[in-house]
């Protein structure tokens, strides 16, 4: 942006921008700026720090020689620790605050963050200063039925708030005194025959894109966010292998694994939509989706109401019960904690861990052969 001493002669020959707006800063007066915009209005700002401008007036309403008395007048209450900065809007915050979480975390808890502030907290324009406890604590009842999805929502807008906070751009955090809510405790849950034969039958009816995601869950054993935000490039259709990068992993290390002839028929079903195989269905940019599958509490409600003789289970169970069925066709633990992505490494030790190189590939795929042909017998029965 331009920088040079403002003067009234100056200030009267400046042009307006072909569209938006070109802010002139004085270098007399520090941060003192002039706003010009498209229609040609002249407006004095003054930066009050984190990058929020602050209006003083309109040139010529307000004089220079007035605007450069106001900028160093509400410096000095800055300094002092006086001056309370305008709030800005709920959206605005959101932006900022999701700019600086894809700047320092993965692309999968950018994605989240997004969704859950989205999804939950509809304030918009509601201005960050004026939204209440009680505000945020509404929205978080109404998620009682879904207390995982509370707590992560509860999690993230409490890091927003301390965000804003510490930024200056509100006094008080409206979430301090927000306690998490309360959890069901550990599972346990490994879903039956009968269980995981209802879900497949039904998730084969619901087909694209939650019902294959299901499916995926039950044949890999894969975590949820890990399907969800498979892209084409990480599949080998050739040597039938699955390669999840370090930055989508839980445990921040690649992950490579087989798959058997299921998952194979599979992927030939999934359309190719974009990069990814389970893309948004209402995030496009230029027509192509820019995010994955994120309808999780709802896509999963509907499922639930379909099924009959299946108890309260979540997907992680699926995770579990793969591990479970694993374990009844005598997979040794070593080759189940391979194909789960697991540093524990079975029942080896930290020592052999380093040196054991043994990739148990040939051991997976024997293991996830054997699970695909007790899914396959257990459908037809």
């Amino acid at each position: 942006m331009p920088n040079f001493a403002l003067t009234d002669i100056a200030i009267r020959r400046l042009p307006a921008p072909a569209r938006g707006t070109t802010t002139y800063w004085d270098t007399n007066t520090k941060g003192l700026g002039l706003r010009v915009s498209q229609g040609g209005a002249k407006t004095f700002i003054v930066l009050v720090g984190s990058g929020q401008r602050h209006k003083i007036g309109r040139y010529p309403l307000v004089s220079l020689q007035a605007a450069r008395l106001q900028a160093k007048k509400t410096l000095g209450e800055i300094a002092l620790g006086r001056f309370l900065p305008k709030s800005i809007s709920f959206d605005e915050a959101k932006r900022l605050f999701l700019a600086n979480v894809e700047s320092r975390a993965r692309a999968s808890t950018h994605a989240e963050y997004r969704r859950l502030l989205t999804k939950h907290f509809p304030f918009e324009r509601k201005q960050v200063g004026s939204i209440s406890t009680t505000d945020i604590a509404k929205k978080i009842d109404r998620l009682n039925d879904t207390p995982s999805e509370a707590r992560h929502a509860l999690v993230v807008i409490k890091m927003l708030f301390r965000w804003l906070l510490r930024r200056g751009h509100i006094q008080n955090d409206p979430c301090a005194t927000l306690e998490m809510p309360k959890t069901r405790g550990g599972r346990e849950r490994a879903l039956t025959d009968s269980e995981i034969k209802e879900i497949l039958l039904n998730a084969s009816r619901v087909g694209f894109p939650f019902g294959l995601i299901v499916m995926l869950l039950v044949l890999t054993g894969q975590r949820r966010g890990e399907i969800a935000a498979l892209r084409w490039t990480y599949i080998d259709m050739v040597d039938r292998t699955i390669t999840l990068p370090a930055t989508l992993t839980k445990n921040r290390r690649q992950h490579t694994f087989p798959f058997s002839q299921g998952v194979a028929d599979l992927l030939k079903a999934i359309p190719e939509q974009s990069e990814y195989l389970f893309p948004a269905s209402r995030e496009h940019v230029h027509d192509r989706p820019t995010s994955t599958f994120n309808g999780w509490p709802k896509a999963k409600r509907r499922f639930d109401a379909m099924l009959e003789g299946v108890g309260p289970w979540t997907l992680h169970d699926l995770r579990r019960t793969f591990s479970t069925g694993m374990a009844s066709l005598a997979v040794p633990q070593v080759v189940v904690e391979k194909l789960l992505n697991h540093v524990s490494g079975g029942a080896l030790s930290p020592i052999a861990q380093v040196y054991n190189r043994h990739s148990y590939m040939s051991e997976m795929r024997a293991a996830v052969a054997a699970w695909d042909g007790k899914l396959a017998s257990l459908v037809r029965s």
